[in-house]
């Protein structure tokens, strides 16, 4: 696959990393809105620095991944599609469910590989939870308790943009809890404080949130989510059934334990994303490019992506009605 990436940022740079590593991919071209940076990694990986606009015509690209800024997500991804390339667009797709449906129906009526950034999925420990559940280790699946919590608040810029925490930040969990259970969820209950910075509360968002999610069986899914953990990135996963419970826990850089007579100490967790999800992010990579090649559906895709925005509406208008919402209230 040659694959150009459209986002020179943060994000863009551990894309490229995993691409770099992956033998059946070729970084291509590197695209951003700020040509600086663009070529600066570019040159890093012996790719090509293009205009994002140049990239949807380019014949010698096979595939494009989108990690530019959310608001050019959708257009981005319509565009690629069009092109009849292949493409890995970062979550979300949009902020709203208006937008997001739209591409969507761009994507039906030129259909091409469509991958979603959920990178979680791809993760060794929790991947082996869900294959775990889904064999019945645990017998029936009844509860869900999905803990999420980021080492440090992001500036308030940041808040004025991202749609708030639960299409930014408990997005990633929506999906987590809707892999997992493996059942439409038919009733969502959020509450939400700000406890960390006021200034998140004066952008209108709040840094700490309670999510209940109600599927139709009537399994229960617990998300807690803070945007301050002092110790690190706190990302744990508990899935309790009739014959048993598994546990996800934290990664460290070495996972050692030491135990004397003062008591046991571990390494703090991993300190965000970057470091603690850098193999998700590899398989993530492989896992879109053998479904390009083999014409299949992808881990994760553009309606996981719409499904997810749907939870995160409905939390949002579930903490400012103070009431539980079914999906059906949800477009």
């Amino acid at each position: 696959m040659r694959l150009a990436l459209i986002g020179a940022g943060r994000i863009g740079k551990v894309h490229a990393q995993a691409i770099d590593r992956s033998p059946d991919v070729t970084l291509a071209a590197v695209a951003d809105f700020h040509a600086p940076a663009a070529e600066t990694l570019a040159a890093e990986y012996g790719a090509r620095a293009l205009d994002a606009n140049t990239v949807f015509e380019d014949d010698e690209i096979d595939a494009v991944l989108i990690a530019s800024s959310t608001p050019t997500h959708a257009d981005y991804l319509e565009r690629a599609a069009r092109a009849g390339k292949a493409v890995l667009c970062e979550k979300p797709i949009a902020l709203d469910l208006a937008r997001t449906v739209e591409a969507l129906r761009v994507l039906e009526s030129h259909p091409v590989t469509c991958a979603l950034g959920f990178n979680r999925r791809h993760d060794p420990q929790f991947a082996a939870l869900k294959r775990a559940v889904m064999e019945g280790r645990i017998g029936n699946l009844e509860t869900l308790t999905i803990i999420s919590r980021d080492p440090a608040p992001p500036p308030t810029e940041y808040i004025d943009a991202s749609g708030g925490i639960f299409r930014d930040m408990t997005i990633h969990d929506f999906d987590m809890a809707r892999w997992l259970l493996n059942e439409p969820i038919a009733e969502v209950h959020a509450e939400g404080s700000c406890l960390i910075d006021p200034g998140i509360g004066a952008a209108g968002d709040v840094d700490t949130a309670m999510v209940t999610l109600i599927t139709n069986s009537r399994r229960l899914c617990h998300i807690s989510n803070s945007r301050r953990a002092c110790y690190g990135y706190d990302q744990r996963i508990e899935a309790f059934g009739s014959a048993g419970m598994l546990q996800a826990q934290n990664e460290s850089d070495t996972r050692l334990r030491f135990t004397g007579e003062p008591g046991q100490v571990e390494g703090k967790p991993k300190w965000f994303f970057l470091e603690r999800y850098a193999e998700a992010y590899r398989h993530e990579i492989d896992d879109f490019v053998d479904a390009w090649k083999q014409q299949r559906a992808p881990l994760a895709g553009a309606d996981d992506g719409l499904q997810a925005l749907r939870l995160a509406e409905a939390a949002e208008r579930s903490r400012h009605e103070g009431r539980r919402i079914t999906l059906d209230e949800i477009g």
